[in-house]
């Protein structure tokens, strides 16, 4: 016994490791090869700031990018196919995928220092605030292309994840598939597809609901609870939507005909079926078929008269069978379901929590349909990769000796003003998240359209609802001008100046005259 447990206990020892090697290789590798992006930043910036860079460096890196955005393609190329994957194929494509947007973004990694040094004649024409942050940034080349890249990388990450995040909510929606009218709140069992309610349990939920929601009609969807008795019901010529939420058909009672229609003026009569349709048909009978008993080898058929209402909703098209009907067949019925008419009372989201914590969660699931919810919780990640943008930007300008000279010079065509100091440090601040913002709207761009394809990807044997992925040009439009533009405000913000002390206090003569000024 004590060997058998060790030995079980070895083996998820060695799952788990197994595990944790797939994780970490199937993260790391794409992130690895990111992360050669600053390396390949550093190497490709001149030691001497006079010496231009190597054309060499920039062509290789775009030789890279192009082979990245290839492998990007050809993920997305995979996953848009008509094929079908499982598990491990889909995530070996969305790897591919992975690493081609890795290694986009080594490519651009020597682009930072030759937009730099792109940069520099032309700034010789702008105003002195923008030509001197171009020229100290080409001047401390070193520091600025690592800020520049690092903002390439963490607006491009959120660039990326803004796209995706919008695809998927669009390819979400069109998959979205209701469980009941809007506003409805339905409770069902946690083992809905295995076994519905005892008479305890619905009996329990029933009063919870009646004492959290008094005077507030209960409707109840029955079910036949032994699953291998055969029942089913069908009308000539018509055929329900694979999307309905209730299927062939629907047993209850008038409440349930009612909410199934929304209208409270619905005839019910407990001999009568109804096609619960959109189409515009003319039904008068329905037929049932069914097994007496389980072991039997033939179906029973039995018609009854039919009526035909219009579903309050596309997705409640079903076949209403009265519960009495199916009960004089011989079957003993239990509540699959608890339904609350929104016509009657629409649940709020107090009411909802409330019920909540009055029932159990192993008794029953509760659930009220408010339609398709989008997803915000990537707004999150979005907002820190562009606020640590916006501070890498900003960590260019640090240090007291790098600002010296220019708080000099500032002062000085400023007539002594430190507003103009400050534009310079809003010049520089801007400019550094300009280029990289723009580089990152390079490599974040396509990496998202591309990856799209593969993390949208699915499984399932049914056909993907495909929809048209929207590029949101706007939202990328106001991320690429709004980052320069705030990086530029809080540098003008963050803008100090201090006093600079060039020789010791005590060995100074005091002439009154107040000391130069540099920025810490």
């Amino acid at each position: 016994m004590a060997a058998h447990y060790h030995s079980a206990m070895f083996s998820d020892l060695v799952f788990s490791a197994i595990m944790a090697l797939l994780i970490a290789g199937f993260v790391g590798l794409p992130l690895s090869i990111a992360a050669a992006t600053i390396p390949a930043a550093r190497l490709s910036a001149p030691s001497d700031r006079h010496e231009p860079m190597s054309r060499k460096a920039v062509v290789l890196g775009l030789f890279a990018s192009f082979a990245g955005v290839w492998l990007m393609g050809l993920g997305a190329w995979l996953a848009s196919g008509d094929s079908r994957y499982g598990a491990l194929e889909s995530l070996g494509v969305l790897l591919i995928t992975l690493v081609g947007a890795g290694v986009l973004a080594a490519g651009l990694g020597p682009l930072p220092s030759w937009l730099l040094e792109t940069l520099g004649p032309v700034a010789e024409r702008l105003p002195s605030p923008f030509r001197l942050a171009v020229r100290d940034l080409t001047q401390r080349r070193a520091r600025a292309v690592v800020a520049i890249t690092l903002v390439m990388l963490t607006s491009g990450f959120g660039l990326a994840l803004t796209i995706i995040a919008v695809g998927e909510t669009t390819q979400s929606r069109a998959e979205y598939l209701p469980q009941g009218r809007p506003g409805s709140l339905l409770v069902q069992s946690r083992y809905v597809y295995l076994e519905p309610f005892s008479a305890v349990d619905a009996a329990t939920i029933r009063a919870a609901i009646e004492r959290e929601l008094p005077g507030v009609p209960i409707v109840q969807n029955e079910t036949v609870p032994d699953s291998s008795r055969f029942f089913n019901a069908a009308a000539e010529n018509i055929e329900m939507p694979e999307e309905a939420v209730y299927g062939h058909h629907v047993i209850g009672d008038e409440k349930l005909l009612r909410y199934l229609t929304g209208d409270q003026s619905t005839p019910y009569d407990e001999s009568t079926a109804v096609v619960v349709t959109s189409a515009g048909v003319q039904v008068d009978s329905v037929n049932l078929f069914y097994e007496l008993h389980k072991d039997d080898e033939t179906t029973q058929t039995k018609t009854v008269r039919a009526a035909v209402a219009k579903p309050a909703d596309p997705y409640m098209q079903t076949i209403f069978v009265p519960a009495e009907l199916v009960r004089d067949l011989g079957f003993q019925l239990q509540p699959a379901e608890l339904i609350v008419d929104p016509t009657l009372h629409r649940v709020t989201a107090e009411e909802q929590q409330r019920l909540d914590d009055l029932l159990d969660d192993a008794l029953a699931d509760i659930y009220v349909e408010r339609g398709f919810q989008a997803s915000t919780g990537w707004l999150l990640f979005a907002a820190a990769a562009f606020l640590a943008a916006v501070g890498c930007s900003l960590s260019s300008g640090f240090g007291v000796a790098a600002n010296a000279r220019q708080a000099r010079v500032m002062r000085r065509a400023g007539n002594g003003s430190a507003a103009a100091f400050r534009w310079f440090c809003a010049s520089r601040a801007g400019l550094s998240a300009l280029c990289g913002t723009v580089l990152g709207a390079v490599a974040g761009g396509p990496a998202g359209m591309l990856l799209l394809w593969p993390l949208t990807v699915r499984s399932a044997w049914e056909d993907p609802a495909r929809v048209p992925f929207e590029t949101p040009w706007p939202a990328v439009v106001v991320i690429v001008t709004g980052l320069p533009v705030l990086a530029a405000a809080l540098g003008a913000i963050f803008a100090r100046e201090h006093p600079h002390v060039s020789a010791p206090a005590a060995s100074r003569p005091d002439t009154g005259i107040a000391p130069s000024s540099t920025l810490g």
